[in-house]
């Protein structure tokens, strides 16, 4: 959390950690706006998009809380986690004229779709061997025709383990054959409650759909990965929670 200065919370009775992830955040904001007011004076805002995000959810870099400024929200897990606190992120779009301002969508999408959204914005022809979809429609307040019928997520740190969305439902393995937990993100978007077992349905329709997911590569060996994930993980996959 190197800042040149804690200001403008110097004073607070944080952690000097927790001051400077506060105050950076801040100078961030400060920056950002600078920008904006720089386009705005230019003229040159009506024909600017600017995009904001994340590249992660919460974490305990240079000895941050998460927890300090609950800086997840109601969303379980931090950055290297398959759950929605660690891969869920905050996306901001401004386009004066274009994108209605104070408007919120649902849309599941993912960085994958932001090289054609910006080929479509920029009227040029995106890649055809990518998995993204330009969210366009969205972002212009049109109806959304073209969506993922799934999202796959896959890290390697700390043993293999996958994540999957698909509509409401979000799916997650420790292991290649490891157990699938299921999450309905419509009415527990914190990932309490594992109904796995009562919705037998979609985890089969999830594991068909995990065998096709990724591409084999010796560089990325999953029976070793998922060796070290059953050793490492396998006492702490979640059963029926209580949390």
């Amino acid at each position: 959390m190197e800042v040149p200065s804690d200001k403008p919370y110097s004073e607070e009775p944080w952690p000097q950690v927790e001051k400077n992830k506060a105050a950076m955040i801040t100078l961030l904001d400060k920056y950002v706006g600078e920008v904006v007011n720089a386009l705005e004076k230019s003229g040159m805002d009506q024909n600017t998009i600017i995009f904001f995000s994340s590249d992660n959810g919460g974490h305990k870099e240079g000895g941050v809380d998460p927890k300090f400024f609950r800086s997840n929200g109601p969303l379980r897990g931090i950055k290297r986690d398959m759950y929605e606190g660690g891969i869920r992120v905050p996306f901001i779009a401004w386009w004066p004229g274009h994108i209605k301002a104070g408007t919120t969508s649902d849309l599941p999408a993912a960085f994958w779709d932001f090289l054609p959204t910006a080929a479509q914005l920029a009227r040029v022809d995106a890649p055809t061997n990518i998995d993204g979809i330009s969210f366009v429609p969205t972002l212009l307040g049109e109806p959304q025709t073209n969506r993922h019928e799934f999202l796959y997520w896959e890290f390697h740190e700390g043993g293999f383990k996958q994540a999957v969305r698909m509509g409401d439902w979000k799916a997650i393995r420790y292991g290649i054959d490891g157990p699938v937990q299921l999450y309905n993100l419509k009415s527990d978007i914190g990932e309490k409650d594992d109904v796995a077992a009562s919705h037998p349905e979609i985890v089969s329709k999830i594991e068909d759909y995990l065998k096709t997911a990724r591409t084999v590569d010796t560089n990325w060996p999953t029976a070793t990965a998922a060796k070290t994930s059953k050793l490492e993980y396998g006492a702490d996959i979640p059963k029926k929670s209580s949390l």
